[in-house]
């Protein structure tokens, strides 16, 4: 690519190795987190660090800027927009490469368009590896913006793995879709296992995921991902099975039924990640102690 210095905004695990993959690309990035550590982690391997937001957009090359931010969804990116506006000038690119709720993502590319500054929502998918070694990036907002963050884009994609989906808010909501998506895989996947492990057969998981990634309608990155991870731990014995996440699925399902679009898939899947974080349930002593009623059905003690 062309070498060209960006500002990159939240140094996680997700962000710090989306700086990583831009340096090793050819890129460049002024960096800025709340943990002084991560921004001198960064430095170290040739980033350049802000003491502040201020300071970040001021170490960029003048307008047009193109500044990412990697940061919670919800009040964080708001604090962050808060901070940066005084230093941004009309020609700059915003692009929230968060889960942001698509609404506020339209609210915000609203609020900066004011003040001239150019708002990109892009859901990016791919995790950790994808992260360092190419993203699947979804972008909403105004073509114009996308064409000048375009560079950028490609740098830190896959080949393929970006495209302008829409105005602003098609960005995330195409990944909350995606994202939706993702959880109904994740708990097929979850369910296929747990059968296998009630099997009266002692089946090897570890080689059943790596069979099923060789030929088989089911194969793909989730499947090389669990065959790994019962490589680690044939049967995740180190581990409890509570889920976290849940945000953007949540959020999927109440705009499917706003829709009137039926997604039972998604939306028992976000009920079980709900249903896991429950030691116990006073709705399932309710349906065992009925069932012990009307059936004389056996019950399990506390």
């Amino acid at each position: 690519m062309q070498a060209k210095w960006y500002g990159v905004i939240g140094l996680g695990r997700m962000g710090g190795a989306l700086v990583r993959n831009l340096h090793k690309v050819g890129g460049h990035a002024v960096v800025f987190d709340v943990n002084p550590g991560s921004v001198a982690e960064l430095e170290a391997e040739g980033a350049v660090g802000a003491r502040d937001l201020g300071s970040l957009v001021d170490l960029l090359p003048k307008s047009p800027r193109v500044i990412w931010m990697m940061v919670p969804a919800g009040e964080a990116v708001d604090n962050v927009i808060r901070e940066l506006k005084p230093h941004l000038k009309a020609g700059d690119v915003l692009i929230d490469g968060g889960n942001s709720f698509y609404r506020d993502s339209v609210r915000r590319a609203a609020e900066m368009e004011e003040m001239g500054v150019q708002y990109l929502d892009c859901g990016s998918s791919g995790g950790l590896e994808g992260a360092l070694n190419g993203l699947c990036l979804m972008v909403g907002g105004k073509k114009e913006a996308f064409e000048l963050a375009e560079p950028l884009f490609r740098a830190i994609s896959q080949p393929g793995g970006y495209a302008h989906v829409g105005p602003s808010g098609a960005g995330h909501f195409v990944k909350m879709v995606h994202n939706g998506i993702e959880y109904g895989i994740l708990q097929a996947i979850g369910e296929g296992f747990e059968l296998l492990e009630a099997s009266p057969f002692d089946v090897d998981n570890a080689q059943v995921a790596e069979l099923w990634n060789h030929g088989s309608v089911v194969r793909g990155w989730l499947m090389e991902l669990a065959a790994r991870a019962f490589r680690n731990d044939p049967h995740l014995e180190g581990i409890r099975g509570e889920v976290g996440g849940g945000s953007t699925g949540s959020w999927a399902i109440e705009e499917a039924w706003k829709a009137g679009v039926p997604t039972p898939v998604i939306a028992m899947s976000y009920a079980m990640r709900l249903r896991s974080r429950q030691e116990d349930t006073m709705s399932g002593k309710v349906v065992a102690a009925l069932r012990r009623e009307f059936g004389g059905h056996a019950v399990q003690a506390k």
